[in-house]
């Protein structure tokens, strides 16, 4: 059974659909879901997915003893990253290379680096009135969103979309990509 652990900040859309495309698969499984928000809507949706989460604080996280520890005791063949904000700390890195990956909403390396993130690419991408955005799959460095690249999905923009209609476009590649490719990351 492949384990996979996830990392997130936020509401858990993006954790919500990958634990749902794996919910009914025998070879894998959704081990926990972390987070470093105690509000975040991630936790709710666990609670009623049936999912073990758990919530962490800045020292939990900056302690490679305690966090190394947490991670290894989930066993995980690999950590996503979906709408987690902080910055993955080099240890962790260096304890599992290559077996951290993100997504982040743009076709990198546009629009990417600290603070770029959610709603803030959307409208950079609607203030350079870019024809197309999309989604980037990545390895996890020690630099934001410069990690190898592992897929990318694009969509076109309308003159008439404004920052909302583009982060729903995105959005839907995100829904339908990100779990594949974990799946495909697994085999």
């Amino acid at each position: 059974m492949k384990k996979i652990v996830i990392l997130a900040s936020g509401s858990g859309s993006n954790a919500e659909n990958i634990i749902s495309f794996f919910e009914k698969n025998d070879t894998v499984k959704v081990a926990a879901v972390l987070t470093n928000k105690k509000s975040a809507k991630v936790l709710e949706r666990c609670e009623r997915l049936k999912v073990p989460a758990f919530f962490f604080n800045k020292a939990a996280f900056s302690n490679p003893e305690i966090f190394i520890g947490l991670l290894k005791g989930l066993n995980p063949n690999l950590i996503i990253l979906a709408g987690f904000l902080w910055k993955i700390p080099a240890f962790l890195i260096k304890e599992f290379p290559d077996q951290i990956i993100n997504i982040h909403p743009a076709l990198l390396p546009k629009y990417g680096g600290k603070g770029m993130y959610g709603a803030n690419v959307h409208e950079a991408v609607k203030r350079n009135s870019d024809s197309e955005t999309g989604i980037t799959i990545h390895y996890v460095n020690e630099n934001y969103d410069e990690g190898g690249i592992i897929f990318q999905a694009s969509t076109t923009i309308c003159e008439s979309d404004d920052a909302n209609a583009i982060a729903e476009k995105v959005h839907r590649l995100e829904y339908e990509h990100f779990p594949l490719i974990i799946e495909k990351l697994l085999k």
